[in-house]
């Protein structure tokens, strides 16, 4: 289901939600720059998520089911591009992520050769970093450096943006989160030029009262486990 269009502009940002009610409001008015060019998926949210996004002016597009964020990000970004996006970022609805990166990350892209922009914690500041989080996400950077050559700073970060023909050349196919190594794969495979923007990452008590640190965990463990199954 599709709420809400407005018309096609350049820039996109895609905000995957599941179950993010206490929080999409505060993130989308962060966002209120961009909007009404922010699409919120909610991916089979049990509570409001969806109508609070849509109250605070995003386009929302609905998963009848939970399909998970790879999945999500993926019908955001399909939605941008037959919208005439030429860039298009991806932002998590959690409140961790600072909405003025998305600036100095399109002008990168604008101004430079990368067609990638990857927003990078380590290059820049985290805040409230539960420490077996700050280890497992030094072991995954380790971990993605030596299976992609590329010498990425920060391996699963949700905050990037891509031009249209990256976007499509970066498709998601991977519904879960191992959809965060498989975009880093596919920029060393199809060798798209990138570059990293020092950004904020603040890990909020709601974040982590839904038991963030411990499921990304899980996630980073099981992000490792794709990129070494998928060489």
């Amino acid at each position: 289901m599709v709420q809400n269009e407005p018309a096609g502009s350049r820039l996109w940002v895609i905000v995957p939600a599941f179950n993010e009610a206490g929080a999409i409001g505060a993130v989308l008015r962060s966002l209120a720059k961009w909007l009404p060019n922010v699409v919120v998926v909610d991916d089979g949210s049990s509570d409001a998520t969806g109508a609070a996004a849509l109250a605070a002016g995003a386009v929302v597009l609905r998963h009848v089911v939970n399909l998970g964020q790879g999945a999500a990000l993926q019908t955001g970004i399909d939605y941008a591009l037959q919208q005439g996006a030429t860039h298009v970022c991806t932002f998590d609805a959690d409140g961790q992520h600072d909405p003025a990166t998305i600036d100095a990350m399109l002008a990168a892209l604008e101004t430079g050769d990368a067609e990638v922009a990857l927003g990078s914690r380590f290059m820049g500041e985290t805040i409230g970093m539960p420490p077996v989080r700050r280890v497992l996400l030094r072991a995954a950077v380790a971990y993605t450096r030596w299976q992609t050559g590329c010498d990425f700073s920060d391996a699963h970060n949700g905050l990037r943006m891509f031009t249209a023909r990256a976007a499509r050349a970066c498709r998601i196919e991977q519904p879960g989160m191992a959809h965060a190594s498989e975009i880093l794969n596919r920029i060393a495979r199809e060798k798209l030029p990138y570059v990293e923007i020092p950004t904020t990452v603040s890990y909020s008590e709601y974040s982590l009262a839904k038991g963030q640190s411990l499921t990304n965990s899980v996630k980073i463990l099981f992000d490792l486990l794709y990129a070494a199954w998928s060489r």
